[in-house]
Formats: structure tokens, sequence, C-alpha cells
């Protein structure tokens, strides 16, 4: 099932993996960490977080194209990539 080069696989992807990422290191930050509503007692900022799970895309997009060779799905992976670090930009620099 994922071995299919098409966008739609990529988008999901793309869109799917950052999630994962980000709610895995949450759930660690929450089990291990402190989290409050004060930004200084934070281990990692959720910025922080949010582009460690935007990066998490990095290794996704590179073994579809490089290990597999599938362009598709990689550029499916790359534009949802560019979206979330769009989105990120436009909230965190505002």
């Amino acid at each position: 099932m994922l071995k299919k080069d098409n966008w739609l696989l990529g988008i999901l992807l793309g869109g799917l993996m950052p999630l994962v990422i980000y709610l895995l290191i949450l759930g660690a930050m929450k089990q291990w960490g402190t989290i409050s509503e004060q930004p200084d007692i934070y281990y990692l900022k959720k910025s922080t977080m949010l582009l460690i799970g935007i990066f998490s895309n990095l290794f996704t997009f590179r073994y579809y194209m490089v290990n597999l060779k599938f362009d598709k799905t990689g550029r499916g992976i790359l534009l949802t990539t560019f979206v979330y670090a769009g989105i990120f930009f436009y909230q965190n620099l505002n």
C-alpha cells in the first residue's frame, strides 16, 4: 500500500508524519518533562516541537525520492512540508 507513486499518498504521508512525531514528542514531554503555561518551564517550547515535526518529513521524503525513486509521492510530501512550514512561519512571525 505504501509503495505506490502517486500524489495522494505523498500528501497523506506528508500530512500525517509531522502530526505523529509532534504527538510523540508532546507525550514524552508530558511524561518526563514539565509542561506549564509559562514558556520558561518548557524543556522544549511548542514552536520547537512543531519544527521537529515538520523536519521529520525530510526522512520520509528522502526515502521515497532516493531509495524508491517515486517522484510523485516525494513531490506530495514536499508540498505538504511547504504548507506546514508556511503556516508555522505565518503563526510565529506575526
